[in-house]
């Protein structure tokens, strides 16, 4: 069990993730968690730097889709247009129909995709869920859903230390 929460990468910040270090990997698409990955949590706002990424994801020839729990479209489009990317909505991350529906969307298989997300009870443990290899970063705000809050105390008991982006910054 312990193994399915286990990502195969850590990073601070999506921007930190190296394209090329994915494209080496054969990997041809992003499945991303939207709220404290892409965007603080309930906020349309997308930095520069991210948008910069995402430029460089597209370049690379790479596809991405916003895999999303949240249940407003118009939230998750909002932030999808400004990065002109594919988006699901009230995926109901863990579950295989949320990452499955996910890869039928960008139109590639699990072996070709890899899951970038802040939890490791939804993004990881879904991901691994379908053998699709994975990455945490640390969220971006404080900020969250009040559902997500409780599974932050249970990261910690599975030994994930919670360190928020702007901690990492500020250091």
């Amino acid at each position: 069990m312990l193994g399915s929460l286990r990502p195969d990468f850590q990073y601070h910040r999506i921007q930190d993730i190296k394209i090329e270090d994915l494209t080496s990997q054969g990997i041809k698409g992003l499945l991303l968690d939207l709220d404290n990955t892409i965007t603080p949590w309930n906020d349309r706002t997308v930095t520069p730097e991210v948008i910069n990424w995402f430029k460089k994801v597209k370049e690379a020839g790479l596809r991405a889709c916003i895999v999303s729990n949240n249940t407003l479209p118009d939230r998750v489009s909002a932030v999808a247009d400004i990065l002109d990317i594919m988006y699901v909505y009230n995926a109901a991350k863990p579950s295989k129909k949320a990452f499955q529906m996910s890869l039928d969307t960008l139109g590639l298989k699990s072996s070709e995709v890899v899951v970038i997300g802040d939890q490791i009870f939804t993004d990881v443990f879904g991901a691994n869920r379908l053998k699709i290899k994975t990455v945490l970063v640390s969220p971006i705000d404080q900020r969250e859903f009040a559902g997500t809050k409780i599974l932050r105390l249970m990261e910690r008991l599975v030994g994930r230390k919670v360190r928020y982006t702007r901690d990492y910054l500020e250091k």
